[in-house]
């Protein structure tokens, strides 16, 4: 049932977007959201997939998109810098940052979509909007309907991008709603390496509402590691939409440690035979945050293979939420897929809602899926410290551990070291 405060939510966010009518593809595009959001509302814990979630927090405050972006200097995001990605896109409070942003090499196109849409109308038309699709989800109709200064990653057919693509996303404003896009476009025969990363430099409550489009043509290769450190009293709600085909294989590491209350939505889609998918998560909670993660695996064709491990740690009063769905069609025999949902309580506040689901209307499939929910094992803290270590070091020792099972895929070292350090700074803090 749609609630006055659901209409005024969304009508207060939908009144700071201003070019809906633009004749271009993306006004095109944006028009068609506005119309769909005046249809929606806010999801309640009413709604099955937000029964874990309340967005009470987030929609008593008012947000509107930044006119000005921050003027921000290379010191000031050189905390955020890579050095073995040096090619990278920088989006201010969503505004595109020229100045802040580095080409990439070789054929790969890595551009605003503003900048890039003279030379790729065509490419951007095709597939922007089509993955990601917003007819029944209002945060992902809102993104559409401010889709401007978004990212665009173009590999072309055989092109593999030398070094890592880092996308960088700074909030810097106080109450204030971004709407970063990402769209990867990769050929057949293509790779990257992409970062996807989303921080903070105000402890100031905001919004961040994203959404990532990525197509994956026949034997593409994608390795996604999507990074959210945003600050404490933020809120950050994500979409990821993936189509994998032929002979192509999309790798994606999501890893939450920000935001007062996070939902991140996965949804990948395996449109031809033997497409590969692996998913890892880590989710890293404590206080009275919390972090929701909804995904989903669709095998519409044989011989896919999917591999999934999400890890929550969860401290203080702090609450994690995984919906993990593998959904194998009618026609798609010979699948092999295994789903785990492993989670680590640090205190007897701390809560966790797992719920991993297996949907199969095939009858020669390999499946699997597991859950466990506990705290650290009392014989491995008395094992740390009978070899002199403390109770509080051989816990932190023992969470880490528990987290660094996903970091050590991380492809990317510099960022590798760098999220260590943030799960060994928490760990010691809980």
């Amino acid at each position: 049932m749609m609630t006055v405060a659901d209409n005024k939510f969304l009508a207060d966010l939908l009144a700071g977007c201003t070019l809906a009518d633009r004749g271009d593809v993306l006004g095109k595009l944006r028009a068609r959201a506005v119309e769909r959001v005046g249809a929606l509302t806010v999801p309640t814990t009413r709604d099955e997939d937000w029964r874990f979630t309340d967005l009470a927090p987030l929609t008593h405050l008012s947000y509107q998109p930044a006119r000005v972006a921050t003027a921000l200097t290379a010191a000031d995001i050189a905390p955020f810098a890579l050095a073995d990605a040096p090619a990278r896109l920088v989006f201010v409070d969503g505004i595109y940052a020229p100045q802040l942003s580095t080409p990439a090499s070789g054929a790969v196109v890595l551009s605003s979509l503003t900048a890039a849409l003279p030379a790729q109308a065509a490419a951007i038309e095709k597939e922007l909007g089509r993955l990601a699709v917003f007819e029944s989800n209002a945060f992902t109709a809102l993104n559409t309907a401010f889709v401007n200064d978004g990212a665009l990653v173009l590999l072309p057919r055989g092109a593999a991008a030398s070094q890592p693509l880092h996308l960088l996303f700074v909030a810097t404003q106080k109450e204030v709603a971004s709407y970063p896009r990402c769209l990867v476009v990769a050929a057949p025969g293509s790779s990257a390496t992409l970062i996807e990363d989303y921080v903070s430099l105000t402890e100031d409550a905001y919004l961040t509402n994203a959404v990532g489009e990525f197509a994956l043509a026949d034997d593409a290769r994608i390795s996604h590691v999507r990074v959210q450190r945003e600050s404490t009293a933020g809120f950050h709600i994500g979409h990821t939409a993936v189509s994998i085909a032929r002979g192509s294989r999309y790798h994606g590491i999501n890893i939450g440690f920000g935001a007062r209350l996070s939902r991140h939505n996965v949804d990948v889609v395996q449109t031809a035979e033997g497409g590969e998918c692996e998913l890892g998560g880590l989710a890293l909670v404590d206080g009275n945050r919390l972090a929701d993660t909804h995904t989903s695996i669709d095998h519409t064709m044989p011989h896919g293979v999917s591999r999934q491990q999400h890890k929550c740690i969860v401290g203080g009063s702090g609450r994690a939420v995984f919906n993990g769905r593998i959904v194998v069609r009618k026609g798609a025999q010979l699948t092999n897929s295994a789903q785990s949902s492993r989670n680590l309580l640090l205190s007897d506040r701390a809560r966790v809602d797992t719920k991993p689901q297996l949907e199969i209307f095939a009858d020669d499939v390999k499946c699997a899926h597991g859950a466990t929910v506990g705290q650290l094992d009392a014989d491995e803290v008395f094992y740390l410290k009978s070899r002199g270590l403390s109770d509080a070091m051989a816990r932190s020792l023992l969470t880490y551990a528990f987290g660094a099972e996903i970091l050590r895929d991380i492809p990317v070292a510099s960022l590798r070291q760098r999220l260590e350090q943030a799960v060994l700074a928490q760990t010691e803090g809980a």
